[in-house]
């Protein structure tokens, strides 16, 4: 089992997860993080650290796309290890439905 990093990151892009995570296994996008599942230890810390829950366990069903979408671009964007203040439409995007198809982007963030 691994962690990752689901829509709802998407145009909110929280970093009060990458603070607690003891192996520095996320990265950044330039609007959402993701976790490198094959660094996550599957400790669960970061997961009640997101506020907008967007962090879920991959045994959840239906996640296929998203560890898929997790492991491909942790492997290109960089390292984060440290919190960073949320995108400012956080509040207005968060629970928004379609934001993969609306919002997401692939374009890497600045990491540290």
């Amino acid at each position: 089992m691994t962690y990752i990093v689901t829509d709802n990151c998407i145009a909110c892009k929280y970093t009060d997860c990458v603070e607690v995570c003891p192996v520095d296994c996320f990265y950044e996008g330039e609007n959402m993080l993701v976790i490198h599942p094959d660094e996550c230890i599957d400790c669960g810390v970061c997961e009640p650290e997101c506020p907008a829950e967007a962090i879920k366990p991959d045994t959840e069903s239906g996640l296929d796309n998203w560890l898929e979408l997790n492991r491909k671009y942790s492997a290109v964007w960089p390292n984060l290890t440290e919190r960073r203040d949320e995108l400012p439409e956080a509040k207005e995007r968060d629970g928004e439905e379609g934001k993969l198809e609306k919002y997401f982007s692939e374009t890497a963030g600045e990491g540290d």
